[in-house]
C-alpha cells in the first residue's frame, strides 16, 4: 500500500476519489454528508494496486488543521493507524490537530494519539494530544 499525499484541486485526486465519493454506499458510510475539498485541503489517499482503500482529508487553516469526512475501506483499523500515523508525521509544530470521528472509529483515533473534545450523536471532535496506545 502507498499513502499519496495530494492538493485539494489535484486532478489526481479527482481521478482516484470520485468514484467512492459518488457512490451511494459509501456516501451512507458519511452519514450521507458529501466530501468536500478546496485548495486548503491536503488528502492522504491509500491506494494499493491502483485502488483506493481510504482516504483522509485535512483542511488546513491558520492554527490548526481538521480531519472532517474521511472513508476507510471495511472500517480496517490498520489502515487508520498508517494514514494517522503520516498525517502527524507531517504536522508542522505549533498546529493543532483536530478531527470530527464516525462513532465506530473513537477507539482508533484515540489508539493513535487524539482525545474526544466533545461528543455528538454520530461523532465526536477529538483532539491530537500525542502519542500512541499499543
Amino acid at each position: 500500500m502507498n499513502i499519496e499525499i495530494l492538493e485539494g484541486t489535484s486532478p489526481r485526486l479527482y481521478e482516484l476519489v470520485a468514484p467512492l465519493v459518488m457512490n451511494a454506499a459509501v456516501l451512507r458510510l458519511n452519514n450521507n454528508y458529501p466530501f468536500k475539498t478546496s485548495r486548503h485541503h491536503r488528502w492522504y489517499v491509500a491506494v494499493e494496486n491502483e485502488g483506493v482503500n481510504g482516504f483522509i482529508p485535512v483542511k488546513e487553516k491558520e492554527r490548526e488543521s481538521c480531519i472532517d469526512n474521511y472513508y476507510i475501506k471495511s472500517d480496517d483499523s490498520s489502515l487508520i493507524d498508517a494514514l494517522l500515523s503520516r498525517i502527524v508525521a507531517d504536522l508542522m509544530s505549533g498546529i493543532a490537530l483536530t478531527a470530527v470521528v464516525h462513532k465506530r472509529h473513537v477507539e482508533d483515533f484515540a489508539r493513535n494519539g487524539f482525545r474526544t473534545q466533545r461528543e455528538w450523536k454520530n461523532y465526536d471532535k477529538m483532539v491530537y494530544v500525542g502519542g500512541r496506545k499499543e
